[in-house]
């Protein structure tokens, strides 16, 4: 089974893309949209949050996970392979990077994710260490992950944060832009849409899921331990009808959502 967490719904992006490339695995996902968003906190406090998550996770069976979770993936991969060294963990920051570079015929990428996963630079110290003369145009977005979580996908409003929030990073000239977030692709049509045809979108769910297919197609042990009934969970810290609507819609089938609780 594949463990897939996020701190919300966003992390369904990932999900999709399983279903779409790797339809006959299962697994479960964990959205922790009681502590929702991650990135306004300390990376402290995401790394005790991430490791907590991975123990749910392989607590109900998941033998390999991917951490949907840009802001995760940013600060907490430390903490989780030193409390977790034997199990194989992806983050999607990196699989998105290096399709950005495959793509871009500038060199002048664009970032736009939560205040953690801006502030934490990673985005360009992985993209400065890969292409030397690269510019890198970061720009925090805090308020779309709320968006999406409120289900707030074409209002009006969503539209004039938007445009505050990418207009500048457009001016910058960008021809590549990195969804630095898993809750932003459920935003691509409105983004794609500010960016313009110009501009080549990078989703780090299908780059994450890409890197995932190649890890089990080099280790056959793993992906033969791998269950193959083709069953789906999906657990949230907190389930509210917002939940259950977004994760149906967005997954195109009929999504039950457990509560969890951690002690």
């Amino acid at each position: 089974m594949i463990g897939i967490f996020d701190s919300g719904v966003g992390g369904l992006t990932v999900v999709k893309e399983l279903f779409k490339q790797m339809p006959g695995y299962s697994s479960v996902y964990f959205g922790d949209t009681a502590r929702t968003p991650y990135g306004n906190k300390s990376p402290e406090l995401v790394s005790a949050y991430a490791v907590e998550n991975v123990r749910f996770l392989l607590d109900k069976g998941a033998k390999v996970i991917i951490v949907a979770c840009n802001t995760a993936s940013a600060v907490a991969m430390d903490a989780l392979k030193k409390t977790y060294p034997d199990i194989p963990i992806f983050e999607v920051i990196t699989p998105a990077v290096k399709h950005a570079l495959a793509v871009t015929q500038t060199k002048r990428i664009g970032v736009i994710g939560t205040s953690a996963t801006i502030s934490s630079k990673i985005y360009e110290r992985l993209i400065h260490e890969s292409a030397t003369g690269a510019v890198v145009i970061p720009k925090a977005c805090p308020l779309f992950v709320p968006l999406v979580e409120e289900n707030w996908l074409k209002h009006t409003e969503t539209k004039m944060i938007m445009r505050k929030y990418l207009m500048p990073v457009k001016m910058k000239m960008i021809d590549t832009l990195i969804l630095g977030c898993t809750h932003y692709p459920l935003l691509r049509p409105m983004i794609e849409q500010k960016m313009g045809k110009q501009v080549r979108i990078v989703d780090p769910a299908h780059e994450t899921i890409r890197t995932l297919q190649k890890y089990l197609a080099d280790n056959p042990s793993m992906d033969a331990s791998l269950s193959k009934k083709v069953d789906h969970a999906f657990y949230f810290s907190d389930v509210t009808p917002k939940v259950k609507d977004i994760a149906t819609r967005w997954l195109g089938k009929e999504v039950d959502p457990k509560k969890v609780t951690f002690a």
